[in-house]
């Protein structure tokens, strides 16, 4: 509440510089009046003069009241139409935007009430409120100090990353709320802070989004994940009543369209707050796709660190519903046909995999393998070649890192990882095809390396149809990548078929398997292939 940035360094100048200068010119005064002084003015104070220095303060107070609500009024209604309608609630629920207005209310009554008291007359009958008049005298200097700092504080107040931190503390506060004892009703009403919480971060998103402003969009993103993360560990500890789908929340429009069945799931699982969480996600996500796609790779990042507060937790059903919503990010993206977005968000999906397996979770990596897999020859058939290498190669990284855990899953991802290719059935899916071949070879090396020959020419009896021209093309390319670093700017900064130099040597011994492979090679390239 009380800032030094904000209060006191201003209000403690204004005070000094406002005393100074009055006492310095007073002394002179003093010095040309014969000695009188503050206090002899104010025992000779009139009731004439009492009633001349009273309307003009009362007056003064009054303007002063006006102009803070004005100002305020008009800087709140901007702010609440541009962001959310939640931060003028927010702004009189606020203590210190409470106790000012207060003060300056009770200033200008307490003027009203001291003007009131003033009589003139004779000696017997007049009555001077000299200690009114000195209190109300400090009030308006106090008064006219305040202003300024106040105003900086109603506009530090409604800068957007604090409007968005306030919303996110308030939702956490909300579910973690501890109340054994409490009725239905406050359940349920906590319950909607939080849901509200969750859908005015949102709302900022997308009116961020619309006017192409990403750091506010960003922080909002960001603020509901950390909302969400911040939950996950103590959801242990709440109340059952807060996990069931009633009251109110039953009502909210993510939840009436749902059946029995599937509201019964979230509430059996305990994760209808996540459940929101990301619908929001993906709603910011169907906005940011074709207004602001960098805001994509930001929703693909903070769902993964939801997913990874639920792997954390043991908290397997808030996982798989994260997974969904992987999902249905893929199929938004293919669906446009935006290959960056499905290029950023296998990036991070890919990220999630590879912690489920560091968890040992093998049941969650080979779900989220077919999934994989799925989009690969989803793409592929849509002709987005580009989609379909990337997965390969996402899935060549899952398989290494399998490998080198000794994962119990790690045969079985092998084995989805050789069913992503089919043959083309048509000349536009040939490079589709040979990106999957390249991170299958790439992977047979990884394994060579390691002296794991038989996976290895597991792969080699899954390419040993391939055409000699095709495998041989691919293998100049791949002996072509010299430097891991693309020559654009892109989200991973890798090239996908770079391979480190102690480890190309296992790749001519690779080709060396295949007896139709010529020796003649391709001319070199000096740098990799841009991605489509």
């Amino acid at each position: 509440m009380f800032s030094k940035g904000i209060w006191l360094y201003p209000l403690s100048l204004l005070a000094t510089v406002s005393a100074g200068a009055f006492f310095a010119i007073h002394v002179a005064d003093v010095a040309s009046a014969h000695g009188a002084s503050l206090l002899d003015a104010m025992r000779g104070m009139s009731p004439e003069d009492a009633t001349q220095i009273m309307g003009g303060i009362g007056e003064v107070i009054a303007a002063i009241l006006g102009i803070v609500i004005t100002v305020a009024s008009i800087i709140v209604q901007l702010a609440a139409t541009r962001y959310t309608p939640r931060i003028t609630d927010m702004f009189f629920r606020d203590r210190t935007n409470r106790a000012v207005i207060a003060f300056f209310v009770v200033s200008a009554v307490f003027s009203l009430w001291v003007n009131f008291t003033i009589r003139q007359g004779n000696e017997e009958t007049a009555f001077v409120p000299r200690y009114g008049v000195f209190v109300t005298m400090a009030l308006l200097t106090l008064s006219l100090l305040v202003m300024a700092p106040y105003f900086n504080y109603v506009f530090d107040f409604l800068e957007p990353d604090k409007i968005v931190e306030r919303i996110r503390k308030a939702g956490v506060a909300e579910a973690l709320r501890r109340g054994g004892t409490e009725t239905e009703e406050a359940v349920d009403e906590r319950r909607m802070g939080a849901l509200s919480a969750l859908e005015h971060l949102a709302d900022i998103a997308l009116n961020a989004i619309e006017q192409k402003d990403k750091g506010i969009a960003s922080n909002s993103v960001d603020a509901v994940s950390d909302l969400v993360v911040a939950y996950m560990p103590h959801k242990g500890n709440l109340d059952e009543r807060w996990f069931q789908i009633g009251g109110r929340l039953r009502r909210d429009p993510d939840f009436v369209s749902m059946n029995e069945g599937a509201l019964g799931k979230i509430a059996d699982e305990r994760s209808w707050l996540e459940y929101k969480a990301l619908r929001q996600f993906l709603m910011v996500y169907r906005e940011a796709l074709t207004a602001m796609p960098d805001i994509i790779n930001r929703i693909a990042i903070d769902t993964r660190y939801i997913g990874t507060a639920a792997i954390e937790a043991g908290d397997r059903p808030a996982l798989a519903t994260v997974i969904k919503f992987f999902n249905t990010y893929m199929r938004r993206a293919l669906n446009a046909r935006d290959v960056p977005a499905a290029y950023n968000s296998l990036n991070q999906y890919r990220y999630l995999a590879e912690v489920l397996l560091k968890k040992g979770w093998s049941r969650e990596v080979l779900e989220v393998s077919n999934h994989f897999k799925y989009y690969a020859q989803t793409a592929q058939a849509m002709k987005l070649a580009f989609v379909t290498e990337t997965v390969a190669f996402d899935l060549c990284t899952i398989n290494e890192l399998a490998y080198d855990l000794g994962a119990e899953s790690r045969d079985a991802l092998l084995r989805i990882f050789l069913e992503v290719d089919k043959e083309a059935e048509a000349p536009q899916q040939e490079s589709s095809l040979r990106g999957v071949r390249k991170a299958q070879i790439k992977l047979a090396t990884h394994y060579l390396q390691k002296g794991d020959e038989e996976l290895a020419r597991r792969i080699h009896r899954d390419m040993k149809d391939e055409r000699p021209d095709r495998l041989r093309s691919i293998k100049a390319e791949m002996l072509s990548v010299t430097k891991n670093e693309f020559w654009e700017i892109n989200e991973r900064g890798v090239v996908f078929e770079y391979i480190e130099p102690e480890r190309r040597v296992f790749l001519n011994r690779f080709f060396e398997w295949f007896p139709a492979l010529a020796t003649r090679t391709e001319p070199n390239r000096t740098d990799p292939p841009p991605p489509a």
